[in-house]
């Protein structure tokens, strides 16, 4: 090692710092602020150069790949609760993987770069479908005292549509969000029915799918639809209990599941940045390129495996 090596260490991984530092302020943006036309009237409001090309970016993206591509669609990013555009989605993760790659380059060499590369859109999907669980447990765990306010809300006299707005107003994220939604859709004109249909099947929820079939066929019937919703309620709340019982006893079948998972894929990353050369012999000659591919294959497969012994079905 030369005494530029550091150097250029150094300079590398405080240029990508930055490119993150600018990536940040890219999706996130800045906070509230008073109009250039306000602050100094008759003067038109520039946008910055930076500002001009994601512009551009996002535009290009959603004319000619957004539609035809299913990373990062429209339906994941609702069921995740990200409210991004497709477009600047698939910005975004194009940022982290350039930047990424860039990192990996300056640590290893080619290869670790375009390992982060191909690792990053990978890690978006993972990071949405985690995101979309976590939504999706949230609400089905709402869906208890969701179901009281509904009933109370009939109780003291107002309508189904009125009981749902209160929802909306009252209760907290995600079910703030649904029942908003369910509202606004009633008011453009779709029957609550549908909407509410939708709604269970974008959150993949046999609860609340359970819930909408009550109140239509009270809708059909006639009846009290608050001591229904008190029995669907009850009954909810029940399976509930049941899901946390076991969620409690896999939780030791689960962990283990991710560490085996994380194990083989953290060491190679770790000696591939702490000692290249032992590292570098699997994909300098056709054997190991075989035996990467072929780690790949039993990887992919003990992980299916894993999942399905881990996975309880009630």
């Amino acid at each position: 090692m030369t005494i530029t090596d550091p150097i250029f260490l150094a300079i590398g991984v405080g240029l990508c710092v930055t490119a993150l530092a600018v990536l940040l302020l890219v999706a996130v943006g800045p906070g509230k602020q008073i109009a250039i036309s306000r602050r100094r009237p008759g003067v038109m409001e520039q946008p910055s150069i930076l500002t001009r090309v994601t512009d551009q970016a996002t535009t290009f993206l959603d004319r000619n790949v957004s539609r035809n591509a299913s990373f990062g669609s429209r339906n994941s990013l609702e069921q995740a609760g990200v409210k991004m555009r497709q477009a600047d989605f698939i910005l975004l993760v194009a940022c982290i993987a350039v930047t990424l790659g860039v990192v990996g380059f300056i640590l290893s060499g080619p290869f670790l770069g375009i390992v982060f590369v191909l690792v990053t859109p990978l890690g978006a999907m993972a990071a949405l479908k985690l995101l979309a669980g976590r939504r999706r447990g949230k609400f089905e765990d709402q869906l208890g005292d969701t179901l009281v306010m509904l009933a109370g809300g009939l109780r003291a006299g107002h309508s189904l549509l009125r009981s749902v707005d209160a929802v909306a107003k009252e209760a907290e994220a995600p079910t703030s969000e649904e029942f908003a939604r369910l509202v606004n859709e009633n008011r453009l004109g779709r029957d609550l029915k549908d909407s509410m249909l939708d709604a269970a099947r974008r959150l993949r929820s046999e609860d609340f799918d359970w819930t909408a079939q009550a109140i239509e066929i009270h809708r059909e019937v006639g009846g009290d639809l608050a001591d229904v919703l008190d029995h669907v309620g009850e009954t909810i709340r029940e399976r509930s209990q049941i899901k946390g019982q076991v969620r409690s006893l896999s939780a030791e079948g689960r962990l283990s599941a991710y560490i085996l998972m994380a194990l083989p894929i953290g060491m190679f990353l770790y000696l591939s940045v702490a000692s290249p050369k032992y590292v570098g012999t699997l994909y300098t000659n056709g054997l190991g390129w075989l035996m990467i591919g072929a780690a790949v294959v039993l990887l992919a497969v003990g992980g299916f495996w894993l999942s399905r012994v881990v996975k309880i079905k009630f």
